[in-house]
């Protein structure tokens, strides 16, 4: 398992963002049909819309997925480390997850909000983490920025993430947007 986490703390998401955890759950991402891969690079107007999310796991198991930006608005001064981008807890494993309020599959818990990174490139990291209970209690965060992904976890009692994704995207000449 510890080669799967290489990527992880060669792109420094272990580290800003999560400690040191070994991934138990499988977790797909999709932007249409493009598959992400850690470190792999997604235009922004391909990501404008939420992704599937496919989680593997028991059904009687739930799971919370946070989508973070640690390098918001510029990884060299994130001032703005981390800007939140989509909440969704109490995901019933075995499930797929894109408009979670609209499926049933989840509760989103902060709205979906594409990548839009102002300069340089930036990182969006899906964290996702096993519940030990529905979190029913849970609220949104008072702001998308200044967010971290541990202190969320600590408050909420999720502990280490189960799996971890990201990609890279800057943003994109006004006329080669597609």
């Amino acid at each position: 398992m510890a080669a799967s986490i290489d990527p992880l703390v060669v792109g420094r998401v272990v580290g800003d963002v999560v400690d040191v955890f070994v991934p138990t759950v499988k977790m797909s991402v999709y932007f249409g049909t493009k598959h992400v891969t850690s470190g792999c690079t997604i235009k922004p107007s391909m990501a404008a819309s939420p992704p599937n999310v496919l989680i593997a796991g028991h059904s009687d198991t739930l799971y919370t997925l946070v989508m973070t930006d640690p390098d918001a608005p510029s990884p060299s001064e994130p001032s703005m480390r981390e800007w939140v981008h989509w909440i969704v807890t109490d995901i019933p494993g075995g499930n797929s997850v894109s408009r979670a309020s609209e499926i049933g599959a989840g509760r989103e818990l902060l709205a979906y909000v594409g990548p839009r990174p102002p300069v340089g490139i930036h990182r969006f990291i899906f964290v996702l983490f096993e519940q030990k209970q529905a979190l029913r209690s849970a609220e949104q965060p008072i702001s998308r920025a200044n967010f971290s992904t541990r202190l969320f976890s600590r408050h909420y009692g999720l502990g280490l993430p189960v799996a971890t994704v990201y990609f890279n995207a800057q943003k994109e000449p006004a006329n080669r947007r597609r």
